[in-house]
């Protein structure tokens, strides 16, 4: 067997909180041999990313110190002097991380940050520099790599700027590269590209990989071999297939029973909650199914019409209108009360501005919305106030939505007060029962938002949104920024409410899995149009739109078994940019089955 490129023993890593030092990586020891990839996987606070920047040595020294043996090509890295540990960093390991944007410079040309690394590693000219820069980004499959070497980050979408960060981190020829969530922030199908373009790379080099990751789809995708951590410890160590056929350890046992598995809802009509799993004992309760909430018989609660929503695009000294991003064109949808109405597809898409379109947080063109019969776009200021109160917006961020510097309480009290439902005193009894309705406890409200988890921060969000007593909630990519477990135990806060409460969602999401699990009805959008609608069951047992098929086929499967069963389109989701004279073409669709429908050519 050969030699281990990477050999970790025995690793400590402690950070100095309060005067005190806090251990929070524990005796964690493993290898990684030749052209191989071990997957160290684990949820938010396991220590996974501190193991790696524990590795490449970039955490602070002044608070952090870590002890043991990290031994690569026969040197203890630990033990090295700065110098030569900068000439190993980026040169023989290269390092990825989750968003692209931390590692590339915003002002400088891309063609710049990879010269830049090849100039001081490889000591090449400037001219030699450029054209190994545009091998590299023709090697991380970026099409017309030399025109692109001087357009900045913000030219690129998040794939691509995905692949000029894996172009930096080869441009030295790494024995071993380490991606630390590279693919957490992606949409579906370009995560799907990213691995794939990282096992190619892998094969076409030789170099071995460590791969960080919280999603246990994607351990079953790329790893050979599997470092499960929780709480600063390696519980379980093995061959991915081993540990996927018979996990030992009950939280890796939690972390493969709480993946949302796509095709899990075959044959069933409604919503279903997800098994509620203790992280510590591996123990499954069972789950509870959801009742039919859904008032058929009931006026909508919210009805859209032919909604556009368009940016212009200025440019020049008198910035004059070039051209539009048609970000919503043309979309009608209607939602019940009770109803569950996913909003799927792609970052750039237009789903979370027509989700903003509809509270009017963002000017629509042109369209009709109506919530609760009341005309959103032609309301005044008092009568939108009033609108509000029935429609409420949960966001992605839940750190970017609530102000650091208010406590909890007040922020969940504030549109109590407001809108005059309550005065201080019986606003803060109210948000007593808010914070108990969605799991925290009444004394929390006297917390800021940086003493609560991610979770819990979501949680607060929900409460907030609930504090007005809406009928619809728009939700807009409300759990993908959460752990596996904590995504579960808020989708199924987010029905047993609508259960309690007959509350509408719009559901905004990419993730196929938990749109699958939650959805009564799921209305597909590419290039701000809507390219399939239908209940939930008949689109994902039926899909007949290309690019609905697509977001499914991307989906990873959490079985290494199936692996190589995937085709993955390399194709990135158009531009929404058009000209000022574009016509959008009317569109014709077709009905595959009852309320049902697809665009055709």
């Amino acid at each position: 067997m050969a030699h281990p490129i990477l050999s970790i023993s025995n690793l400590n890593t402690s950070f100095r909180v309060g005067g005190e030092w806090r251990n929070v990586v524990r005796d964690v020891s493993f290898d990684i041999r030749p052209k191989e990839t071990v997957t160290v996987v684990g949820e938010s606070g396991s220590g996974k990313s501190v193991t790696a920047m524990s590795i490449m040595r970039l955490l602070p020294p002044a608070s952090s110190r870590v002890t043991g043996r990290v031994d690569f090509e026969g040197k203890n890295l630990l033990d090295l002097p700065l110098d030569a540990m900068q000439s190993i960093r980026g040169n023989r390991i290269g390092m990825i991380f989750q968003e692209p944007m931390t590692s590339l410079n915003p002002v400088l040309k891309i063609g710049r940050q990879i010269t830049e690394v090849l100039v001081q590693h490889r000591g090449m000219s400037h001219t030699e520099a450029e054209a190994e820069a545009v091998r590299l980004l023709e090697k991380v499959r970026i099409p017309s790599a030399k025109s692109r070497l001087n357009e900045y980050p913000m030219n690129f979408s998040g794939g691509m700027r995905q692949r000029v960060v894996i172009a930096i981190a080869l441009a030295c020829d790494p024995k071993l590269l380490i991606a630390d969530e590279p693919t957490t922030a992606l949409d579906v199908t370009i995560q799907a590209q990213i691995l794939e373009l990282i096992k190619a790379l892998q094969e076409e080099e030789g170099m071995s990989v460590l791969f960080i990751t919280h999603d246990m789809g994607v351990v079953a995708e790329i790893s050979d071999r599997t470092v499960v951590m929780y709480r600063g410890e390696a519980v379980e160590t093995g061959t991915t297939r081993q540990i996927f056929a018979g996990a030992k350890h009950p939280y890796t046992r939690a972390l493969l029973s709480a993946v949302p598995q796509l095709g899990s809802m075959t044959g069933l009509d409604r919503p279903l909650r997800f098994p509620q799993v203790d992280m510590t004992t591996g123990g499954i309760q069972p789950v509870r199914p959801t009742a039919d909430t859904v008032r058929r018989d009931a006026a909508p609660i919210l009805n859209v019409d032919g909604l556009v929503t368009r940016f212009d695009i200025r440019r020049g000294f008198l910035r004059r209108t070039v051209g539009r991003i048609h970000a919503v064109e043309g979309v009608s949808l209607q939602l019940r009360q009770g109803e569950t109405l996913s909003l799927v597809g792609e970052s750039g898409c237009g789903k979370s501005t027509a989700g903003r379109s509809i509270i009017r947080l963002t000017d629509a063109k042109s369209g009709t919305i109506e919530i609760d019969g009341k005309n959103v776009l032609e309301a005044g200021r008092s009568q939108l106030a009033d609108i509000r109160r029935e429609a409420q917006m949960i966001f992605q961020d839940p750190f970017e939505s609530l102000n650091p510097r208010i406590r909890i309480g007040d922020a969940i009290a504030e549109p109590i007060v407001i809108h005059g439902l309550a005065d201080a005193a019986e606003a803060k009894e109210r948000v007593a029962e808010l914070l108990e309705r969605v799991g925290l406890s009444a004394s929390m409200a006297d917390r800021f938002p940086h003493e609560f988890s991610g979770g819990q921060r979501q949680r607060v969000c929900i409460a907030r949104a609930l504090a007005l007593e809406p009928k619809l909630i728009i939700a807009d990519e409300s759990v993908s920024a959460l752990d596996v477990s904590v995504k579960a135990q808020v989708i199924n806060l987010m029905l047993d409410l609508q259960e309690k409460y007959g509350l509408g969602y719009l559901f905004i999401s990419h993730d196929m899995a938990v749109v699958e699990r939650i959805s009564h009805r799921v209305a597909v959008m590419y290039l701000g149009e809507i390219v399939e609608m239908g209940p939930r069951r008949a689109v994902f047992e039926n899909p007949q739109h290309d690019y609905t098929k697509r977001l499914m086929a991307a989906v990873p499967i959490a079985d290494p078994s199936r692996r190589q069963m995937r085709r993955i389109s390399n194709d990135e989701i158009g531009s929404p940019f058009r000209p000022v004279d574009y016509v959008p073409p009317k569109r014709s669709y077709r009905q595959a089955g009852e309320g049902h429908f697809f665009q055709v050519a």
